[in-house]
């Protein structure tokens, strides 16, 4: 519990973590935000670490100068590919398993929920799901999981991933410091989660009232 609270804690005031880390470490937060970004999108287990706001929040201090804005794009940029390529690679691996619930670090509800975004989407889902947490962290795997062809993942990969780490960039370099923004960042942090999981909540209502109205 304490470990949730902690995480919780660090999303909803990741400006101020990462203020501290900065003035501890200095360019190498790059490395550290590379790492997490890695993960988010990369490992199966770690749907939970931020993404969109670690984003938004990183580059506004590129905007204060405190981080290098065209460095923090590239770096973030490439994990976020690398780190899908990865989960894709892991889901070709575990393949059919991760459906059944034999892998118990797989959570078979996020996989049925990340492959119904793929069904109703197709191959554009690699790109969506940039957008949406969790299932950003999923769809690279079912992609592997299904046997998708590597070349054609790989391609909505790139795009999707500068695609989402540009767009988080240019919004907290530009909006990041207005002081309305400045004073009360933990409400636009709250704001930025709720937005991204506005299109999984939609979809899942939609998947109940569709299951309901078919008895």
């Amino acid at each position: 519990m304490d470990l949730i609270r902690q995480l919780i804690d660090f999303v909803l005031h990741v400006d101020v973590y990462l203020s501290e880390i900065i003035a501890r470490y200095g360019i190498w937060t790059l490395a550290l935000l590379f790492v997490i970004i890695f993960l988010e999108t990369g490992v199966v287990v770690t749907p939970f670490l931020p993404g969109d706001s670690l984003i938004f929040a990183a580059a506004t201090f590129a905007a204060r100068g405190a981080l290098d804005p065209v460095a923090l794009f590239v770096l973030l940029s490439i994990a976020a590919i690398l780190g899908d390529t990865a989960n894709y690679w892991i889901g070709h691996r575990v393949g059919a398993k991760a459906y059944t619930g034999e892998v118990r670090w797989i959570k078979k509800e996020y996989m049925e929920r990340t492959h119904a975004f793929f069904k109703k989407h197709g191959g554009k889902a690699i790109f969506l799901a940039r957008f949406v947490p969790i299932v950003r962290t999923f769809a690279p795997f079912v992609a592997g999981v299904s046997q998708m062809p590597y070349g054609f993942f790989i391609r909505w990969n790139v795009i999707g991933g500068i695609t989402w780490v540009a767009i988080f960039t240019l919004l907290g370099y530009f909006f990041g410091n207005i002081p309305f923004v400045q004073n009360n960042f933990e409400l636009v942090i709250i704001a930025i989660i709720v937005i991204s999981v506005l299109p999984a909540v939609y979809e899942v209502l939609k998947a109940r009232a569709e299951t309901r109205s078919s008895h």
